[in-house]
């Protein structure tokens, strides 16, 4: 199982993400410019401020050549999970629906959240718990769809931090293999950080591509 994590510039969870990764496989960083994924088995677009969020967060990270290859990826049936500013990458690429917002309340908030797992029958859930215990650190967080989409994680009753729109924390597109979710599981694989609950979702990746479990 390889992981592989890009960075942007200003990216600034990249080797969280790949320390996390590297719990339950191989993990290596991928360069913005660079258009070889490296034969990696699933793709980590992971939080930070990718170009600064200069225009609007994700809006120019979407233009980088590994993008390209991301997309095409995807595509493909790839794995491929956007973390918090990765979240608004994807859905500013088109591979994910609807679009991120600014706060409701219009600060940045960094808080532990609970999650509410709502479909565990996917390749980013399907080992995880009923609830997850996750970090969350953004301005930019306010999911928003004007059509139905499919809703993985939910904030629990009490801990919606953005105003995100049905309490919705993460998605998946159509095809089941694209992910994103604005809370940072790569902060939460060890003890130490007062919660492992992250892990599962690197583990069900592993678990999905050592398996080949459809993803449709």
């Amino acid at each position: 199982m390889k992981f592989g994590v890009i960075r942007f510039p200003g990216t600034c969870d990249d080797v969280d993400a790949q320390l996390a990764a590297a719990r339950v496989g191989e993990a290596e960083l991928l360069w913005h410019r660079d258009r070889d994924l490296k034969g990696v088995d699933a793709v980590i677009v992971p939080g930070g401020f990718s170009y600064g969020d200069y225009l609007r967060a994700g809006a120019i990270a979407r233009f980088a050549p590994v993008m390209e290859s991301v997309v095409e990826f995807a595509r493909e049936g790839g794995l491929v999970l956007g973390i918090c500013n990765g979240f608004q990458i994807l859905c500013e690429s088109g591979l994910l629906p609807g679009a991120l917002l600014v706060n409701n309340h219009l600060k940045f908030v960094f808080r532990q959240v609970q999650l509410d797992v709502v479909d565990h029958n996917t390749p980013f859930t399907r080992t995880c718990p009923p609830t997850l215990s996750i970090p969350v650190k953004h301005t930019t967080g306010r999911y928003y769809a004007p059509e139905p989409v499919q809703v993985v994680l939910r904030y629990a009753p009490g801990h919606n931090p953005n105003g995100s729109q049905d309490d919705i924390a993460g998605v998946v597109n159509n095809a089941g293999n694209v992910f994103g979710l604005m809370p940072h599981p790569e902060h939460a694989v060890d003890a130490l950080t007062g919660s492992t609950d992250g892990l599962a979702i690197f583990e069900s990746i592993r678990a999905a591509v050592s398996e080949r479990i459809p993803v449709a």
